[in-house]
């Protein structure tokens, strides 16, 4: 009897035991990834000798703002924000119209050529964004508008993601609330923002973030298709200062509080979005 009391509290005890492990692992997974934003984030607040210590100093004994002052002087930090942050949200807004008219469009309605144009998204999809950077750049030269706002917008106002995203989610509303809102009179435009898109907001905020975050970390194409300073974007501008050996030698902290500038704005939009986030990641699977 002792044997098999023993035998249940040990097959009793293995659950307890992996979740334990699992926890543990997850931890050590969370702090791999988290060190370095950790190190970036301390660092641009740390003087220039807690930077040179060694060994290493993570908390700082004398917090400082003396990097970010330096880094207002050496470069416009103020103009390269102000253009990341017009581009990422106009990016983001035309996204979101964009991608979710033709997700509506594609899930709940019936129109000549359906298939093909669901069958092109899907293309695109598998097509790496590098190799569309030359036409996108042909595009947009040929039309005039290398070093404009418009020709760091215009190119990634929809994306096959978004409209596949949405798609999926759209094509879970019930049809029949849609039939029966059509039968009290309302039109398409009507029941596309009063009644779908309330019921999609998972999908919108997973989309917003996803767009923002990619809009806001682009780098190659703003570089590409920008040669004047007041147009660069954050990422463009921080790397050429980092790469200009007369303003960057030396200047890790300042390096530091650049790059912590640059994700900020993506962590407080993931935190403010993070509960509908979670909520469509969960219920993807679903669709």
């Amino acid at each position: 009897m002792s044997a098999t009391t023993t035998d249940t509290r040990v097959r009793g005890g293995r659950p307890r035991l992996s979740r334990a492990a699992v926890y543990v692992l997850l931890s050590v997974g969370l702090l791999v990834m988290v060190a370095p934003f950790l190190w970036m984030a301390l660092s641009s607040f740390k003087t220039p000798r807690e930077l040179g210590a060694s060994p290493p100093v993570w908390i700082p004994t004398e917090w400082t703002l003396a990097n970010f002052g330096k880094l207002a002087d050496l470069m416009d930090v103020g103009q390269a924000f102000f253009n990341s942050a017009l581009v990422a949200v106009f990016v983001t807004a035309c996204n979101l119209l964009f991608c979710s008219m033709l997700g509506y469009a594609l899930a709940k309605l019936n129109f000549m050529g359906k298939r093909p144009v669901f069958a092109m998204v899907l293309g695109a999809l598998m097509v790496p964004d590098n190799l569309m950077l030359l036409p996108k750049f042909v595009m947009m030269s040929g039309m005039d508008l290398v070093d404009s706002y418009a020709a760091l917008i215009l190119p990634f106002a929809a994306g096959a993601f978004g409209v596949f995203l949405m798609r999926q989610f759209i094509q879970a509303v019930p049809d029949e609330l849609l039939e029966a809102a059509r039968m009290d009179g309302a039109r398409e435009w009507y029941i596309f923002w009063r009644i779908v898109l309330p019921l999609v907001k998972p999908a919108l905020a997973t989309l917003t973030i996803f767009t923002f975050l990619g809009s806001w970390n682009n780098f190659l194409w703003p570089l590409v298709v920008t040669n004047d300073p007041s147009k660069y974007t954050l990422p463009v501008a921080l790397a050429t200062f980092a790469t200009d050996p007369t303003q960057a030698d030396g200047s890790n902290g300042v390096l530091m509080a650049g790059a912590f500038l640059v994700v900020l704005p993506v962590l407080l939009v993931f935190v403010v979005l993070q509960r509908f986030f979670t909520q469509g990641i969960a219920t993807a699977g679903l669709k």
